[in-house]
């Protein structure tokens, strides 16, 4: 059965809603235990709709009382960014993916499921990144199918696993390189010219101390203890600047990082440290999806009162890859390592006052964008 065929089922009369309701919402002892259990409980209509919700539930999503959630979909409970295109939850492209929808449609052909989904969600004017583990158990009740869903956050959880996984892998990395430069120091017999390694063992202390101060970065804006610093910073010295850092970057190794100086974006106010930090993902990023010898090319321009910067790369990204690319912790590079893009939206939209998109075909290729206004509107 596809989402799109139950996800978009017809939503019951008020009346049906009600009677649905009714049944569950008896019994002061039941109810006073349920709202005793730490973990969201819920359950579901035949058209995925909200009939009962525990206190966890409420205050997770932030309303008055269960009454304000009585017909909402998860999704639009959670305030799901997708749950706001015509249809709502269950009906957008990237719900096809989504561990809720996934568990719910299984619960009601007769199976009980588990499954994790990753919510983006925009909440009193912030993004933010929810990751949940799902419980849904089907349950027959006056002659229909309701569904028991629990809902278990697990956002913490994630975020400390992903946050080390990355830290340490590239650290280690670097300390690898370190240490092998030092060897070959050590015992110079077989080196005419030691300043091209000195050179080598410097520049990989530098990315260590980039590393540990992007991670800083990172984790003080999802702690919402980032406060950026805005000054007068001009679009096209900080391209240039990012540009230099990445073409001695191992990750530039055997492809071409372009600047296009055919347009210029010309000044904004901004955090030149965290806008560098967006650029920087940008490129990296472009660069590790580029084949060798190909090239990627990084620009900005003007766009009405608005500068956006661009990164292109003659790349396509995958269908199912473009329905999760900002969430956290999805990568296409293994477990752990999708903070890059979610990074982006995180410090453009909800410290820099921009916003974030990307365009890919297989003609034109893959282009990452973040436009921000002129004058400062971040945090």
């Amino acid at each position: 059965m596809s989402p799109g065929s139950t996800a978009g089922a017809d939503r019951p009369t008020a009346a049906e809603l009600q009677r649905h309701a009714d049944y569950f919402a008896d019994g002061f002892i039941t109810r006073h235990l349920l709202d005793a259990i730490p973990t969201v409980l819920l359950i579901l209509n035949r058209q995925r709709q909200i009939v009962y919700a525990n206190r966890p539930l409420i205050e997770l999503t932030g309303v008055s009382d269960a009454s304000a959630l009585s017909g909402r979909r998860p999704g639009e409970a959670l305030h799901c960014i997708h749950s706001r295109k015509s249809g709502g939850c269950g009906s957008a492209e990237p719900c096809q993916t989504c561990g809720v929808l996934g568990a719910t449609l299984a619960s009601f052909e007769g199976s009980p499921a588990e499954r994790e989904c990753r919510i983006t969600r925009h909440r009193e004017g912030q993004v933010e990144a929810l990751d949940l583990r799902i419980w849904a158990t089907p349950l027959e009740y006056a002659a229909e199918s309701f569904t028991i869903f629990s809902i278990a956050d697990i956002s913490h959880e994630k975020r400390r696993q992903a946050l080390e996984r990355l830290f340490f892998h590239d650290i280690l990395n670097l300390a690898g390189g370190i240490r092998g430069f030092a060897e070959l120091l050590l015992d110079p017999s077989g080196v005419e010219d030691t300043a091209p390694l000195l050179g080598h063992v410097r520049q990989a202390a530098e990315r260590i101390i980039d590393e540990i101060q992007a991670q800083r970065t990172l984790m003080a804006a999802e702690n919402q203890d980032l406060q950026p610093r805005p000054e007068v910073v001009a679009a096209a010295p900080l391209l240039e600047q990012v540009c230099t850092i990445y073409r001695f970057h191992e990750v530039c190794r055997d492809r071409e990082l372009r600047l296009d100086t055919q347009e210029e974006g010309g000044i904004l106010s901004s955090d030149a440290t965290l806008l560098g930090r967006v650029l920087g993902n940008m490129v990296k990023n472009a660069l590790e999806a580029t084949p060798r010898g190909r090239a990627v090319t990084v620009g900005s321009r003007r766009v009405e009162d608005e500068i956006e910067f661009w990164v292109h790369n003659p790349g396509t990204i995958a269908e199912p890859v473009r329905l999760q690319i900002f969430q956290r912790s999805f990568s296409t590079r293994g477990a752990g390592r999708g903070l890059g893009t979610y990074s982006m939206r995180l410090l453009c939209e909800d410290y820099l006052g921009g916003r974030i998109g990307f365009t890919s075909t297989a003609d034109q290729g893959t282009r990452f964008f973040v436009r921000f206004p002129r004058q400062w509107q971040g945090r």
